[in-house]
Order: C-alpha cells, then sequence, then structure tokens
C-alpha cells in the first residue's frame, strides 16, 4: 500500500507567525511529498510483505530490509513518519507548557517543564547539520527522554517512540530565519499541539 501526503489539519498560514506560510506549503508539498515519492518507489521494487508495511513497522523492523535498500528505506521513511508526527504535532494557538499524562511524564523525567524546555532546546541545536529532535518514549524504561537524531533517521529505528518532534534541517526554517535557527526552535514552542503529544503517549502506554 503506498503512501501518499496527508492533508494537514490547518491551512499554511494558520500557524504564522511562529512558522510561515510559504515554508510550509514548500515543506508540505515539496520536501515530504518527495520522501514518500522515493520509499514508495524503493518498496515497490522491493515487493511482498514490505510493500505493504506501515512506516513505524518498517522502520522498527529495518533489519527485514534487504542491506541494499535499507538506507534508503532509512531515510525516506523516516523521512515520511517524521514529518506525518511533526505537522499532527502543532497546532494554531498552540504552545505553553504541556499539560495532562505528558506533563507527568516530563516532570518526572526532567524534573520541571522548564528543565525540560532548556535540555530540548540545547539538543535541538546541537545537532550538526540536518536532523530532528525528540521527545519520545522509551517502553523498556516506562518513561520519556529527549533523543537528537541525524538526517531522517526516525527514533523507532533505536525502539523508542516518537511523540514530538522538531525538524531542524534548514528548509524548515529558512525562508523566514535564513541561518537563526535558534529563533526558530525559540518560536515552535508557540504552536506545540499538547493534545497530540498526550494521545501519542497514551497510544505508546
Amino acid at each position: 500500500m503506498a503512501f501518499e501526503l496527508p492533508k494537514l489539519d490547518y491551512a499554511y498560514d494558520a500557524l504564522e507567525p511562529h512558522i510561515d506560510a510559504r515554508t510550509m506549503e514548500i515543506h508540505h508539498t515539496k520536501h515530504h511529498q518527495t520522501y514518500i515519492n522515493n520509499v514508495n518507489g524503493v518498496l515497490e521494487k522491493l515487493g511482498g510483505d514490505l510493500a505493504s508495511m506501515s512506516a513505524e513497522d518498517l522502520l522498527s523492523n529495518l533489519s527485514s530490509v534487504p542491506e541494499a535498500s535499507r538506507g534508503a528505506v532509512n531515510f525516506n521513511g523516516g523521512g515520511t513518519d517524521n514529518h506525518n508526527i511533526f505537522w499532527k504535532n502543532m497546532k494554531a494557538g498552540g504552545g505553553g507548557d504541556a499539560a495532562g499524562d505528558v506533563a507527568d511524564a516530563i516532570n518526572s523525567a526532567f524534573g520541571d517543564f522548564a528543565s525540560f524546555k532548556d535540555q530540548f532546546g540545547k539538543s535541538a541545536m546541537g545537532v550538526q547539520g540536518s536532523g530532528w529532535c525528540w521527545l519520545a518514549y522509551n517502553s523498556g524504561a516506562g518513561a520519556v527522554e529527549i533523543k537528537a537524531m541525524p538526517n531522517q533517521t526516525s527514533p523507532r529505528t533505536e525502539g523508542l517512540i516518537p511523540l514530538l518532534g522538531i525538524d531542524v534541517w534548514e528548509h524548515a526554517y529558512y525562508l523566514n530565519y535564513q541561518n537563526r535557527r535558534v529563533d526558530y526552535v525559540a518560536a515552535w514552542w508557540n504552536v506545540i499541539n499538547w493534545d497530540d503529544v498526550n494521545a501519542r503517549l497514551a497510544a505508546a502506554k
């Protein structure tokens, strides 16, 4: 079953002034679509059970992908899944402190929300080149943790379940923020959809 570009739950300009409409449109219709096209092409050639697996299952079981195609599935499958989460993680009028079970998990792991926000921001800024920073659930430990990942590699490849992620590839912010990743990261906190993050934590548990 081929992957398809998801429709956003909001208009491209809904996250302004924090994330501008033109960046959202290009990011969604060009970058995300490219990852989808590429992973569909790889899976179509591979066929069999792999072609019908979800992105989550593919990334959680990369060893089942033939070695020659593993890198392409990791990159493009990761890009597909990461962006699916990214769009849902944001909403107009979002932001503020975490609430509900996510807040409890954050407080348990990091002491308080301010400490989490500081550590997450530093990890996002510390990604060298392109990549993502995630709040992820470690089912073995029964706790959340911060995980920075390179390029489009998903936390799923390390047995973690992604809950909240920020894309720190330059294409995610360059039109508005140029090289000022720190300003983009600061602005992103104002659009987080904590309801979505809580739903992902509940599903992960």
